[in-house]
């Protein structure tokens, strides 16, 4: 896997899943309220989970 990849696989794929969100959320109704939700609740809880990670141990 190249470097650039690993670097920004994650952050694009969390961009373009809320682009998808937002979407949904504004041209779908019903169901896809739902996934719009999913969708964007998705990169908050990610965001969350690095922020609320303890940090790593200095001894490895």
């Amino acid at each position: 896997m190249s470097a650039s990849r690993r670097l920004w696989g994650m952050p694009v794929l969390l961009g373009v899943l809320s682009v998808f969100g937002l979407g949904a959320g504004l041209l779908g109704d019903g169901v896809w309220d739902w996934v719009a939700a999913l969708a964007l609740a998705t990169p908050l809880a990610v965001a969350c989970r690095h922020v609320l990670k303890p940090p790593a141990s200095p001894h490895r």
